[in-house]
Order: C-alpha cells, then structure tokens, then sequence
C-alpha cells in the first residue's frame, strides 16, 4: 500500500489551523475520488475508503477530510473550490475539484480553439482562487501555433498560455513545472483535446485515448470520471471528463477579475444602475465609440453576468425551498409524535 506524508498530499497551514484539540485523535486525508456512497482517500495510513458523513455531492476530488479511518467526520475548508451550475435541469451546483493550485484549461490549435468558451474556464477558475494555465495542444496542426497562444494571453494578464504537443513526452514535461512537490494541477476542456494524453506523460499511466472527428474537431469522452493522481514530477493532476455544457454560477468575482477593464469602466458611468444602452453618461458607451472597447467583449461580459446572475439566484431559491421543506416535514413528524403521546 502506497503511503504518502501529509506534506506530499499538499497539507499546509490553513488545513492544520481547523484542527481542534478534539480533532487529535483523527486522521488527515484528502479525497482521491468520489463515488455516490464512498470517498477513496489517500493519508499517511495508506489509502481508505470511507463512509462520507454528507451527501456525495458535498465532497469533490481534492477535498481534506478528518477521518476515524472508516467515516469522513469532517470536511476542512478549502483553499480553492472550483464548481458550476450543474448540468442538466437539476438546479444545483456541482463542486468539480477542491485545493487545486493551477487549472490548466487545454484546448487545440484548431476548430476547437474559441474565446467565448475560455472566458468561462477563465471566470469559473479565477472564482475558485486557483491560477488559470492554458494550455494549446496539437501546435504540429497549425502554421502558426503562437497566434492561438497571443489570443489567449490578451483575455487576462493574470493567465499563462503555452503551448505543448501533448505527444511529445519532453514537450509536456515543461507542466511539470504546475505539478510537482505537492502541487495540484487540474485539468479542464472540452473532449479530444489532448488531456488524456497529457495526463498518460505526467501520471504515467496507460489509459486508452480516443480519436477526433475531422469535420469540427470534437471528440469523445475518455475520461469519465474525476480522480487525484501522483504525477511523476511529485505533485498532483486532477483530470476532468470533457464537458459540452459548463453553466457559470457563484463566479461574479471571476467575472470581475476577468473583465476588469470593463468593470472599471462601469464604475465611471453617471448611473450606478447603468444598463450601457442608451443612458447619457455611459463610461462603457464612450469607450465603444472611440474604439477603446469591442463590441463583441462587451456582449460576452454582458451575457455571462445574466448567466452567472440567474443560475446564482436560481440555486439560492431552491436551496431555500429545501430548508423550507425539510422545516414543514420536521413540524409534521414533531406534532404527529405529539398527538399519538396524548392518544396513548
């Protein structure tokens, strides 16, 4: 059985300041995978598998449990908590990865390469307090590789972009850099990109990939569920199934660190409530005109703020339907206990 330090698992100060003196005699363990009634988590003991204390749905890969060796008792707060709206009708939001360092967002110097969708991976990883690495595969397939990196450089100076062929083992031995001694690297895009692969090179594993339609570069799914591996580097990678509906929800201040020119601009307007159509005094309107600003940024900002806005409130809503709910059933068992003791 593989042991690791608590150290190498990437524990640090802010996990150790939430043990309580009554927390001593439990263990330090961090999910490895999450399935619907049991958490696979590695500690100094080995790796457990252990009885989660909350829903499934609570816990995501990456997460720092304290443990009895049999339940998950406590889950610590995280560092960084990357989450969406949940796919499907669901409302709810899914937690996708937990204490991750670095969220490489790889997408293909081909048809798959789009701006609007990096804005989302970009907002949903700079709400988690994760730093976005993105990540451009297959550069061998394009004339210019280093135009597709200068597209993605300009969306925020806060990221990284390289470009890497996945298949070449020394090309991608340059992530190692964002996955070694303890770090977390997570991995998210869409299928056939090249993450399986990746994760093959930096994990050592063997696992199959699958093939790339030709006519729009989509592939299908090879990873299809999330799990904490040692990379051979020393530190951590999280790979993600493809996704092909990522719902932004919980990240307004991604959004803001995202679009921040636009932000700032906003702040100048003359109404605070300023809808930039037609108002007199628009900070944002002035800046189209002399062309400091495009058109087609300042929908996509626009769009994802109603998105993240209405699916915010949306779960809020539902959340509170449930305390709601579970509220009546408690006063409907507490008085039914009632009448039948004033029965007997």
């Amino acid at each position: 059985m593989t042991r690791h330090s608590l150290s190498d698992l990437g524990w640090s100060e802010h996990f150790a300041r939430q043990i309580t003196d009554d927390d001593t005699i439990l263990l330090p363990a961090r999910i490895s995978e999450v399935h619907r009634s049991q958490l696979v988590a590695l500690s100094e003991a080995g790796e457990l598998r252990l009885i989660p204390a909350e829903s499934a749905g609570a816990y995501a890969v990456g997460d720092w449990v304290l443990t009895d060796g049999t339940s998950a008792l406590r889950r610590l707060d995280p560092v960084s908590d990357l989450h969406r709206r949940a796919a499907g009708h669901a409302v709810s939001a899914q937690r996708m990865a937990a204490n991750v360092d670095t969220v490489g967002l790889v997408t293909s110097c081909n048809a798959d390469f789009n701006i609007a969708r990096l804005e989302r991976y970009l907002a949903l990883t700079l709400a988690s307090n994760a730093l976005p690495l993105v990540i451009l595969t297959k550069p061998d397939l394009c004339d210019d590789p280093d135009s597709y990196r200068r597209q993605a450089e300009r969306l925020s100076p806060l990221l990284t972009a390289i470009t890497v062929n996945a298949k070449d083992p020394e090309d991608v031995k340059r992530l190692n850099a964002w996955c070694s001694t303890a770090q977390t690297l997570a991995l998210l895009g869409s299928s056939g990109v090249g993450k399986t692969t990746l994760r093959n090179t930096l994990t050592g594993e063997t696992e199959a990939t699958q093939g790339v339609r030709e006519d729009d570069a989509k592939g299908r799914h090879t990873t299809t569920h999330r799990a904490l591996r040692p990379t051979l580097a020393g530190g951590w990678l999280i790979d993600t199934p493809g996704m092909r509906e990522l719902q932004l929800s919980g990240t307004s201040d991604g959004l803001e660190e995202l679009f921040d020119d636009i932000e700032t601009l906003a702040a100048q307007c003359k109404f605070s409530n300023c809808a930039h159509a037609s108002e007199p005094g628009c900070a944002v309107k002035a800046a189209l005109k002399v062309g400091a600003l495009d058109q087609a940024r300042l929908d996509r900002w626009q769009k994802l703020r109603r998105e993240d806005q209405h699916n915010s409130e949306s779960i809020a809503a539902a959340r509170a339907r449930q305390k709601s709910f579970g509220r009546v059933v408690k006063e409907a068992v507490a008085k039914s206990k009632h009448k039948r003791g004033y029965e007997e």
